[in-house]
């Protein structure tokens, strides 16, 4: 008889998100392949699970194949888990996975904790439809291009991103959609779980006033429509102001917020200027 290979959710962040099912199903099988063997000991020490793992990566994954395939073969029964999340996306075992199946070995998918459907269900925006991007390129042009390419596309965007890069991709997605509607999910299900609520402009202003961008980011971004691009170029103004505001408290000098405000909301420079010496003078 030949094994199993079952596919199994853990949490995002929160230890005690993991279902009794993938409990169950990680104290029964015979092997383990984690994405990081570190993070899957602190998830054993966790739930007394006794399992023994190994790593499949995105480094070793074309190596490791055949050897879990051939072991399944034999009868091992293998789970597959990521660091966060649902393994597959955005993470190891989709070769696995073809390979196993091709091999007219049984695969079994677990439900379970996924950062892309706990952030669109608390985001605000439309969840039908919704597209999962993934990580998008990490270099400026082709991220550029990424973003041109879902420009028409009506469906809710949700896509991960590295801290250090968010900045960076969020201007060039005001760039290629226009200033959308925007939800930045970070650490979700952790103490610090944090959303972000507004437009790209907003998240953009919101980012550069904390300085050090930190956590774990789900980025979801309105679909391409008519309604949603003009209720958010009534909203420029407005959030324009309620941006210098934040910018001001902070010691901003009001030239730099004018063109932070030009750049960010894409307002005249005079009304930019108008709104940042207001506020200069309020504060």
């Amino acid at each position: 008889m030949t094994g199993t290979l079952y596919l199994v959710p853990v949490p995002i962040g929160n230890p005690a998100d993991i279902t009794l099912r993938a409990l169950e199903t990680l104290r029964s099988v015979d092997l383990v392949a984690a994405e990081d063997t570190r993070h899957f000991l602190t998830l054993q020490r966790a739930h007394g699970l006794t399992a023994r793992s190994i790593s499949l990566h995105d480094h070793n994954e074309a190596a490791r194949v055949p050897e879990l395939v051939a072991l399944m073969q034999q009868g091992t029964s293998v789970a597959v888990v990521s660091d966060a999340g649902t393994p597959v996306l955005s993470d190891p075992g989709y070769r696995l996975v073809l390979a196993t199946i091709e091999a007219g070995i049984g695969v079994i998918s677990l439900p379970g904790a996924s950062a892309i459907t706990t952030s669109l269900a608390g985001s605000a925006l439309p969840p039908v439809p919704f597209r999962f991007c993934g990580f998008p390129p990490r270099a400026a042009g082709p991220r550029m291009s990424f973003y041109q390419g879902l420009s028409a596309d009506p469906a809710t965007l949700v896509l991960f991103e590295a801290p250090h890069r968010l900045l960076a991709s969020l201007r060039d997605a005001q760039a290629a959609l226009g200033n959308r509607s925007a939800c930045l999910a970070r650490n979700l299900t952790k103490p610090h779980e944090r959303y972000l609520r507004g437009t790209l402009a907003t998240l953009i202003v919101g980012l550069q006033a904390e300085g050090t961008v930190r956590g774990e980011c789900t980025v979801l971004i309105a679909g391409a429509s008519r309604e949603l691009q003009r209720q958010g170029r009534a909203a420029s103004v407005a959030e324009a102001a309620d941006a210098a505001t934040i910018l001001l408290a902070k010691g901003a000098p009001p030239r730099a917020v004018t063109a932070l405000l030009t750049t960010t909301f894409g307002l005249s420079r005079r009304k930019a200027y108008e709104i940042a010496h207001r506020r200069g003078g309020q504060e």
